[in-house]
């Protein structure tokens, strides 16, 4: 075994719609290239915009940053900026549905690209059960606003919408709720969709998208008024038991770097994607600059609403209209804003981790079932359905607070890597045609790949025992079944 094996790489074709209709040349079924610029740059918004909105920015800024949450986004947005660039070329370069994995596989050698695909799979399965828990708060508050309305009880009681299992001091612990009925419903729905087919899924994403923007612009519009610039003071709360300070601003960055992950599962959709050379970099970079732009302005606006220290919910837009009685109305607004926010977040999370398991199985690391396409449909049939199930089971009994830090720790990975793959490949392979380059890639490249590890490392103190524990159990797989497997280690040993 020699984990250090990397996949050629043959130059790309330009490839468009123009391949077998119903299949490969070789009779199998494959996955269909529909998308274009517009639909790939609608599933980064659908992916980037709704969690660290709707879920994560109050509690980051009630916990850590106050007011300079702001700043936390910036240095969020940057690190992913300069992480775009690199995933743009690779995603041109080599247009398959296995992201960071497959860049890793082809520069940095199978076992990198093992660490970096287990660390995906943590990445997505987690993001969606993460969101589909934030989901759940916001529906049961929708419900709650509705039966206001209509004189009866619509909400559920907090024993079937809340995790009954929680994390404190290191140890899970049970919380007296049975089980978090709204979020696994959701997590099927989108399952379901994303079955039957990326086509289906990409027009849902692109309706709901158009809600929530719609929604982020009345909030903004209507609640301009309300900003009070004495709330912004102190911009950085002087620091105080860990918390608040530069350090806090870090620390939030590294929490809200869970927003923008929705940005690397558009590379994910490069295999289905009409002239990836074009529009992947348009999709990736054209997403990443609308939602950190929306962020920002969005951040500024909720804590000049209210002090920073009352954003500390799992609703922070809806508490800080509460405290408006003439903005009630927008409430229930954001409300529905919010659960069309973090659904379209579920959609393109759940469709990419199925699309990393079938880039991986066709190496031969994980299963062959996650290989296959659906014959009718043309999906990772299996691949979506493994994904529902696991990302069920987590949203109805995990709380959202530890899934969070989990997921950011693997993305973070999975960014720097692709930094580094950048430019290695264009030492060892600088003759592979290159329809977007990294422009000053010796210098974007090292800082990429810097700021994504220092965000990671702010995250790791805390959760060390658990990023651990995923990092042995990926090694072991590995170990034991994916190396053993692997159709590069066995063409190797045929050699």
């Amino acid at each position: 075994m020699n984990p250090f094996l990397t996949k050629h790489i043959a130059p790309s074709p330009h490839v468009d719609a123009g391949e077998p209709v119903e299949g490969s040349l070789e009779g199998e079924a494959t996955l269909r290239r529909v998308l274009t610029a517009r639909h790939l740059v609608l599933l980064g918004i659908g992916g980037v915009i709704g969690a660290g909105i709707f879920v994560l920015t109050g509690q980051a800024a009630a916990q850590h940053a106050g007011p300079g949450i702001i700043l936390s986004f910036v240095m969020a947005g940057f690190a992913c900026a300069l992480a775009g660039l690199c995933y743009a070329e690779f995603a041109a370069m080599m247009p398959v549905s296995g992201s960071a994995y497959s860049y890793s596989y082809a520069t940095l050698g199978e076992g990198v690209a093992w660490f970096i695909g287990w660390n995906l799979i943590l990445e997505y399965l987690f993001a969606a059960s993460t969101v589909a828990v934030g989901w759940s708060g916001y529906m049961n508050s929708l419900l709650g606003s509705i039966g206001t309305w209509a004189g009866v009880s619509l909400a559920l009681p907090d024993a079937l919408a809340s995790a009954p299992l929680t994390v404190a001091n290191g140890r899970i612990v049970t919380t007296g709720a049975i089980i978090n009925l709204p979020a696994i419903l959701i997590v099927v729905a989108i399952s379901a969709l994303c079955y039957r087919g990326i086509r289906q899924s990409a027009t849902a994403n692109a309706v709901i998208v158009s809600i929530k923007l719609t929604v982020i612009l009345l909030f903004v519009a209507f609640s301009l008024q309300y900003v009070d610039p004495a709330n912004w003071q102190p911009f950085i709360p002087a620091e105080e038991d860990g918390r608040f300070g530069f350090q806090g601003v870090a620390r939030a960055a590294a929490i809200v770097f869970f927003a923008y992950i929705g940005f690397d599962a558009v590379s994910t959709a490069a295999q289905e994607t009409i002239n990836p050379q074009r529009n992947m970099p348009i999709g990736i970079l054209g997403s990443l600059a609308i939602c950190t732009l929306v962020y920002i302005v969005v951040c500024a606006v909720l804590t000049g609403m209210v002090p920073y220290y009352e954003l500390g919910t799992a609703k922070p837009v809806a508490t800080a209209l509460g405290f408006y009685p003439k903005l009630l109305w927008l409430k229930t607004v954001v409300e529905i804003g919010a659960v069309a926010g973090l659904t379209s977040v579920i959609l393109v999370m759940i469709m990419a981790q199925a699309r990393i398991f079938y880039a991986m199985a066709k190496d031969g690391l994980v299963s062959p079932a996650f290989g296959r396409a659906h014959p009718k449909f043309r999906t990772p049939g299996f691949g979506t359905i493994f994904v529902g199930v696991i990302a069920t089971t987590l949203a109805g009994l995990l709380p959202i607070g530890v899934l969070g830090d989990l997921v950011s720790m693997g993305t973070l990975l999975a960014f720097a890597t692709v930094c580094i793959g950048v430019l290695v490949l264009r030492y060892t392979r600088p003759d592979l045609p290159r329809a977007f380059r990294v422009p000053m890639a010796i210098v974007i490249c090292p800082v990429g790949a810097a700021a994504c590890l220092y965000l990671f490392a702010q995250t790791f103190a805390d959760n060390w025992h658990w990023m651990s524990a995923w990092i042995v159990i990926g090694v072991l797989i590995y170990l034991f079944y994916g190396s053993k497997r692997s159709v590069l280690q066995k063409a190797h040993a045929a050699r």
